[in-house]
C-alpha cells in the first residue's frame, strides 16, 4: 500500500472523498454493547453520552501511534483503533446529535464546512496509510456504537480483503483537463474572415443585398468555431486518458465537477488512475510532454497526487495490466 499520500488541495480532498460505498453505515444513536472489544479498547456504545462510531478508514497493521495528535472531527475524542476480523478500523466518537441526516445534510450544503470535514477525514487516512496498507472509508460513514460499526464491517471483510490486495503497491493520481477559458468563450473577433461561403457576392452590398445576410453568416460562422474548438477539446482530452492508462493498471471516469465552484473553463474530463509505486517520475513527464504538445493547446491539464486509491476501493476499470 502506498506510503505516499499526497498534499490536500486547494479545493475538496481528491479524488472525492465522498467516493466509494461504505459498508452498510446507519445514521443514529444508540446501540447495545458488544463484549468482544479489542485489547485495551473498550467498545463504546451510542447510548454512552448520545455518541455516534465514525469510521475513517480500515487497514490491516494499522498503528495507533500514527493517530496521536490528529483530531479528527470536531466536536470528538481522540481517534483509536477498533478491531475486526484480520482487520482494524480507524475511528473515533463524535456527537451523534452533530451527525444525524439532517444536521449532516445542512453542514455539508455549506461548502467552507464541507472542506473542513473533507480534509479532517484526508488527514487521518493519509496519516494511516503512511504505516499500514489502508483502505479509506467515504465522508460520513456512521454506526450506532461500536458493537454495530464491528458487525458491519465483518460483513464487509472479503471485499476490504480483496480491496487491499488490489491497491496494494499502488496510489492513485487524478487528473482533469478543462477548456480553456479562452478557447471555450472567445467571441469572433471583429472583422475576422468568413468561410468563403459566408463573403457577399460582388455588388451585393448595395440596393439588392439581402437584409441580415451577413449578420447570419457571422453567427454560423461563430458557431462552427465553437464546435470546432469543443472537438478539439474532447479529442485532448481523449488524448490524456490514453496516455495515462497506458502508465495505470486501473482507471475510473469521475463525475464532472461544476465549472462555477472551480471558476475554470468546463470540464472535459476527471479521471483516477491507479499506479505502481515508483513511477512518479513516469506520470509527471507524461503530463507535462501532453501539456506542451499542439494538440492540447486549447486545454489545461490539473495533475494531483500520489494519494490513497480513494477510487479503487470498489474496483474501477482494471486494463490487461491490472
Amino acid at each position: 500500500m502506498s506510503r505516499t499520500t499526497g498534499t490536500a488541495p486547494d479545493t475538496l480532498t481528491p479524488p472525492d472523498a465522498t467516493a466509494g460505498r461504505a459498508p452498510a453505515a446507519e445514521e443514529g444513536t444508540s446501540a447495545g454493547a458488544d463484549t468482544s472489544a479489542g485489547p485495551g479498547t473498550p467498545d463504546r456504545t451510542g447510548a454512552e453520552a448520545g455518541v455516534a462510531t465514525y469510521v475513517f478508514a480500515v487497514g490491516r497493521g494499522c498503528d495507533a501511534a500514527a493517530l496521536t495528535g490528529l483530531p479528527g472531527h470536531a466536536p470528538g475524542t481522540p481517534l483509536r483503533l477498533l478491531p475486526f476480523g484480520e482487520l482494524t478500523a480507524v475511528v473515533q466518537d463524535v456527537p451523534a446529535a452533530a451527525f444525524t441526516e439532517d444536521a449532516l445534510r445542512e453542514r455539508l450544503a455549506d461548502r467552507v464546512e464541507l472542506e473542513r470535514c473533507a480534509r479532517a477525514h484526508h488527514e487521518v487516512i493519509a496519516a494511516a496509510a503512511a504505516g499500514a496498507p489502508t483502505l479509506p472509508l467515504p465522508l460520513a460513514t456512521l454506526y450506532r456504537g461500536d458493537a454495530r460499526a464491528r458487525a458491519a464491517l465483518r460483513r464487509d471483510e472479503p471485499r476490504f480483503l480483496a480491496a487491499l490486495e488490489r491497491v496494494a503497491g499502488r496510489v492513485e493520481w487524478g487528473v482533469k483537463v478543462h477548456a480553456r477559458p479562452a478557447a471555450a468563450r472567445e467571441a469572433p473577433r471583429p472583422g475576422a474572415a468568413t468561410a468563403p461561403a459566408a463573403r457577399e457576392p460582388d455588388g451585393a452590398a448595395g440596393a439588392g443585398a439581402r437584409p441580415g445576410h451577413a449578420y447570419m453568416q457571422r453567427l454560423r460562422g461563430a458557431r462552427q468555431e465553437r464546435e470546432r474548438r469543443q472537438e478539439a477539446g474532447l479529442n485532448a482530452a481523449e488524448a490524456v486518458d490514453r496516455a495515462l492508462r497506458g502508465i495505470a493498471v486501473a482507471s475510473r471516469r469521475l463525475r464532472a465537477h461544476d465549472p462555477a465552484l472551480s471558476g475554470r473553463g468546463p470540464q472535459l474530463l476527471n479521471a483516477a488512475y491507479l499506479v505502481a509505486e515508483g513511477r512518479e517520475a513516469e506520470v509527471r513527464e507524461a503530463v507535462r510532454r501532453l501539456r506542451e504538445s499542439p494538440g492540447c493547446r486549447a486545454v489545461e491539464v490539473e495533475l494531483t497526487g500520489p494519494w490513497v486509491p480513494y477510487s479503487f476501493v470498489d474496483g474501477g476499470g482494471q486494463d490487461a495490466r491490472g
